[in-house]
């Protein structure tokens, strides 16, 4: 049992004595007029003397973040979800016994305030309370006023006390589901269908990556939570939907750092008849239609770079990008000997199942990838490294895919989609392969996604967006956790 501090038993004594007095000190329904921000921007430029022939009221409800209590009239703030707006209370206008009620209010406990709307002499929009209606005793004390919860940790794991002590945490809050929204209303206007498909599948695809496993007690049935949404919807195309997009929860099953959370939400969108250059155009719309609606700015300052979303965006070849930094010409042709010594020779490890594009692809993630700053498509990757991607016609050892990428990270993953099925089939045979030589995130075959695509998959755009990291650029916010609400969490020792 935990042992109580000298406040929080001062605090149970006073929700007793609110009980006692026949109050409940947990509360019911209250009937508000007026949020507190809303007051001040109606009333912020009424001057002070102007309130004497004015007569407005208001209901508010909210936490009590701060009171000065001066005998038979005090100040306190309350605050909603809004932000906090300021009380006068005195005995000579809600009585004795309601005043007596305030004196032992709390900082934390939620209280209701009828009154009339006025503004202080030093010019602060102010509610004159009327009646004062206790709502709920909070049995514990807020943290300090000026330092907060100062422990990052702690700020993630009690996102609620964050939540009323940081302004910027209920921003970002509150801002995150505006932006998804945006984007729903983006999609929905270039006629898209928004869809949801499932969680729980008996084989990886759609990504790299690995899965948290689950068991299915009814049917005995190991299962995976997803890892990507990709052909499912894929599947909807040759269902003839044409334009199809889904906003999830995705899992894998792999390390927690400032960009990364074991559960994220990833965004997939498919579009018949499209293709790479189509999916570029949609996400340069996209994120340039959030920046402008949502946001009302192009520029951000985010891990230390600032970011210029102005189009239109820089779009490279990953052998050009490679070229441009190191020399190395990888269009040319060469052997798998000739790439392992270049390999050699750049300090990059080469892994038993590589490849020349799996080394292609190691060279750009050591020398390319941390210098793409500004918003740039990165495409023409290997085909190795691409099992759902169709092959440039003009090159085969590449695909038609891009990366976007901002501050040096990752940010979506576009392809035009590969609809043959008997490609697909080698794709997925050669994922196999891999595996055997050691690489634990190499993709299922899915025989039912084979027959779907015989059945014929128009040509077809796609694209992945990482929702969490959109937000942290957006809310210029350097941590993935200061995102999402309730991020997954070490246990604490």
């Amino acid at each position: 049992m935990r042992t109580l501090s000298d406040q929080e038993i001062v605090r149970r004594e006073k929700a007793e004595n609110i009980r006692n007095m026949g109050m409940d000190p947990f509360g019911q329904k209250f009937e508000r007029t007026h949020y507190a921000q809303e007051i001040k921007d109606k009333y912020s430029s009424v001057e002070h003397d102007a309130f004497e022939s004015m007569d407005d009221t208001a209901t508010v409800a909210g936490r009590i973040m701060f009171i000065r209590k001066m005998g038979k009239a005090s100040f306190f703030s309350i605050q909603d979800k809004t932000g906090k707006i300021q009380v006068y209370i005195s005995i000579n206008d809600i009585g004795e016994e309601a005043y007596s009620l305030f004196k032992t209010a709390d900082l934390g406990d939620i209280v209701g305030v009828y009154g009339k709307i006025m503004k202080t002499q030093t010019g602060e929009v102010t509610i004159k309370c009327l009646k004062y209606t206790h709502l709920v005793k909070a049995l514990r004390p807020l943290p300090e006023k000026f330092h907060g919860l100062t422990d990052i940790e702690e700020r993630y794991r009690r996102r609620y006390v964050d939540l009323i002590m940081n302004e910027e945490s209920k921003k970002i809050a509150f801002t995150r589901p505006k932006i998804i929204r945006c984007i729903q209303n983006y999609m929905d206007n270039q006629g898209f269908t928004e869809v949801e498909t499932p969680v729980l599948t008996t084989l990886l695809t759609g990504a790299s990556a690995r899965p948290f496993t689950t068991h299915h007690n009814t049917q005995d049935l190991d299962m995976y939570l997803r890892i990507a949404l990709e052909l499912p919807l894929k599947r909807l195309l040759v269902g003839g939907m044409e334009a199809v997009y889904e906003i999830g929860r995705t899992f894998r099953n792999e390390g927690m750092d400032p960009k990364h959370n074991p559960e994220f939400t990833l965004m997939e969108a498919y579009l018949a008849y499209s293709d790479l250059e189509g999916m570029m155009d949609l996400t340069e719309g996209m994120y340039t239609t959030i920046a402008r609606d949502v946001m009302g700015k192009m520029v951000y300052n985010w891990c230390g770079n600032e970011i210029n979303l102005e189009g239109p965006w820089r779009r490279v070849s990953m052998t050009d990008a490679i070229k441009e930094q190191t020399g190395i010409d990888f269009k040319q042709e060469m052997t798998l000997e000739e790439a392992k010594k270049l390999a050699l020779e750049h300090d990059i490890l080469v892994e038993d199942h590589f490849t020349v594009g799996h080394i292609i692809n190691a060279f750009f993630e050591k020398y390319v990838e941390e210098t793409l700053i500004q918003p740039t498509f990165l495409y023409g990757h290997p085909v190795e490294i691409s099992p759902l991607t169709k092959k440039n016609p003009e090159d085969p050892r590449f695909v038609d895919r891009f990366e976007l990428f901002i501050g040096g990270k990752e940010f979506a993953n576009a392809y035009t989609e590969l609809n043959d099925p008997i490609d697909q089939l080698e794709r997925f045979e050669d994922q196999l392969k891999e595996r055997d030589l050691g690489n634990d995130e190499a993709n299922d075959i899915d025989m039912d996604f084979i027959e779907a695509l015989e059945y014929g998959m128009p040509p077809a755009g796609g694209i992945g967006y990482g929702i969490d990291r959109l937000c942290m650029l957006f809310t210029e916010s350097d941590s993935i956790r200061d995102v999402i609400l309730f991020p997954t969490m070490k246990e604490r020792r």
